[in-house]
């Protein structure tokens, strides 16, 4: 995989933030070498996160965002201050652009301290250095007309970006090399015609990158793999929508799980996920359950989301829930979150791991437990304890 194709929820969010017309779009323009942001003298030309995937050195695959002054007025400035801070939710480092013609704002110092709460790694750059008379000592001017300072700009924000910042992993810490992998990928109506969906693909690759082998079927063709085979797969790792099946087929000494539940513990909080489980059997009738996808994309008879999840959910709880739904950068905020029973999340491939933090900490706050695809199924059909054993212990559950 190019850094090009390099998936969104794998790239470094990096986020400009200041007031109108503080030249943040020039300087993400001179950032990036691009003409990505609209640049104009009119203040709150910026009227919406723009985002953009590219190739930043000396770093590497980034997101790029744009946000709207944090200084726009009237209930439409309101809403575009809101889309801003938004951002923060999906964001690795924040870049704070400070016209340094002007004095330090109210909003901005708000700014920095809600950088600080949430342990977010930000730099303050003092922009329009190029036409101030003077300049304060320990500060860190740019100017993007004349281009000072913008390379050690980037060599800024790269150090932000990887400063304790471990090597995760999917699958590799519980392979030694040489091990088989079993994945089971059902290939119906709602697989993308062509190609494998992304879990499968980092999956495969990141076991390709752990010096193992990984042998792909449907879950028709699983037991005449295990007959084919004459070693023992150190794990067989399942579509969730054939959890049931897969787990009727595979010998119980050999570890089990879906892709879902290894992104839960990739991008979130497994723990957190398995306790939320414990809700699915509790449902009452007439409660609300929000089943919030990370992604958009067009809805198909049999959609898990929409169709099959629900189902599932009303023949284990044997209740009548109120089902809503959210999907891509659709959220609800934490007054919002808690008029709902429980929020059923998909497994957040597309989503960086920040966002997928955030919303676990909103539900959190929100006094609601939370549950992904994944270990919603696998606990529904009474098989989560073997889903989780691989990393049971690694994690810190007890189920």
């Amino acid at each position: 995989m190019s850094l090009n194709e390099t998936p969104s929820g794998e790239r470094v969010h990096i986020a400009f933030f200041g007031l109108r017309n503080a030249g943040k779009s020039s300087l993400v323009n001179a950032v990036t070498g691009q003409n990505l942001a609209i640049v104009s003298d009119v203040k709150g030309t910026t009227t919406d996160p723009v985002r953009k995937a590219m190739e930043l050195l000396p770093l590497g695959p980034v997101v790029i965002i744009d946000t709207p002054g944090l200084d726009d007025v009237g209930e439409l400035g309101g809403m575009r201050v809101k889309r801003a801070m938004n951002v923060l939710a999906n964001c690795d480092v924040a870049v704070l652009v400070h016209d340094s013609t002007q004095e330090f704002s109210p909003a901005e110092s708000d700014l920095l301290k809600v950088f600080d709460e949430r342990k977010l790694p930000y730099i303050t750059v003092h922009n329009k250095a190029d036409i101030i008379p003077s300049r304060q000592e320990g500060l860190f001017y740019v100017s993007s007309v004349t281009g000072e300072n913008i390379s050690a700009l980037k060599e800024r924000i790269a150090s932000l970006a990887k400063k304790d910042a471990p090597e995760k992993r999917l699958i590799a810490d519980l392979l030694n090399p040489g091990d088989i992998v079993i994945l089971v990928v059902p290939v119906d109506k709602a697989a993308p015609k062509g190609r494998l969906i992304l879990p499968q693909q980092q999956t495969i690759r990141d076991i390709l990158d752990s010096h193992c082998s990984c042998l792909v079927c449907q879950d028709s063709q699983l037991p005449a793999m295990f007959e084919s085979l004459n070693v023992k797969p150190a794990i067989v790792i399942t579509d969730s929508q054939v959890f049931g099946k897969v787990d009727a087929v595979t010998p119980k000494d050999i570890p089990l799980t879906s892709f879902s539940i290894l992104f839960a513990r990739y991008k979130g909080d497994l723990r957190t996920l398995v306790d939320g489980a414990k809700r699915l059997s509790q449902l009452k009738d007439g409660d609300k359950v929000l089943i919030s996808e990370g992604c958009t994309h067009h809805r198909q008879c049999g959609d898990i989301g929409t169709e099959k999840m629900p189902e599932w959910i009303r023949k284990f709880s044997g209740a009548t829930p109120d089902f809503s739904f959210t999907s891509g950068g659709e959220f609800p905020d934490v007054d919002t979150l808690k008029d709902y029973a429980l929020v059923v999340h998909c497994g957040g491939c597309m989503l960086n791991e920040q966002e997928m933090k955030s919303r676990l900490k909103r539900a959190n706050m929100a006094g609601v437990p939370i549950v992904n695809y994944g270990v919603a199924i696998a606990h529904m059909h009474g098989i989560l304890r073997r889903s989780i054993e691989p990393f049971r212990v690694k994690e810190g559950i007890n189920f």
